[in-house]
């Protein structure tokens, strides 16, 4: 027998997502007119915030950092804190209000900071390994000649990994200013359209 072919589910209902978060919006409004705090976010909108930002990690542009879940959780802080600020009725391409694409382009953005933060942390950790007098911290050559002989080797070849990257790098970035140069992009649109309910 042939399978009965099952129509995909979304992990997020975008229509009942939109109407929560335009629901939410409404009565922080409210709320903040009458001077009361923020009301808590409903279980509902920060469980599909968690579950977008989820999604979009495991998308191929993310899903290999091994901060991966930091990603994550910077997003759904983002998220929980731009939830206010949504406008349901803020024009859209197909007309009709689209929480799923407005909390999803913020995640993507919070994730494209975390990986400039980390990439930034990874050059500071590679420059003070390169840059420390690990000298000092190696082991007597008069207490241990084996010891201190199998830790320098360690030290040189570490130092030669890091000189290696940075010239790696280096000719990538000749390269990409050689064959890109300044040019604009064409479209300012990211590809998340797999991500997007209709």
């Amino acid at each position: 027998m042939a399978r009965e072919k099952r129509a995909k589910e979304h992990y997020v209902d975008n229509k009942k997502f939109t109407q929560a978060v335009i629901d939410y919006t409404r009565v922080v409004k409210k709320a903040r007119q009458s001077g009361q705090p923020d009301p808590i976010v409903p279980d509902y909108i920060a469980s599909c915030i968690l579950r977008m930002c989820e999604g979009l990690s495991h998308k191929s542009n993310f899903i290999r950092y091994t901060y991966r879940e930091e990603m994550v959780m910077d997003g759904v802080e983002n998220c929980l804190k731009a939830l206010a600020n949504y406008d349901g009725d803020a024009k859209t391409r197909s007309g009709n209000p689209n929480a799923f694409g407005y909390f999803t382009q913020i995640s993507w953005f919070a994730f494209l900071r975390r990986i400039t933060k980390e990439k930034k942390q990874q050059e500071l950790k590679l420059r003070f390994i390169a840059e420390s007098g690990l000298d000092e911290f190696m082991v007597d050559p008069d207490e241990d000649p084996e010891v201190a002989k199998i830790v320098r080797n360690f030290v040189d070849e570490l130092r030669r990994k890091i000189d290696d990257v940075k010239d790696k790098d280096q000719k990538f970035n000749t390269y990409r200013k050689q064959k890109i140069g300044n040019r604009k992009r064409k479209s300012l649109d990211s590809d998340l359209t797999e991500l997007f309910e209709e």
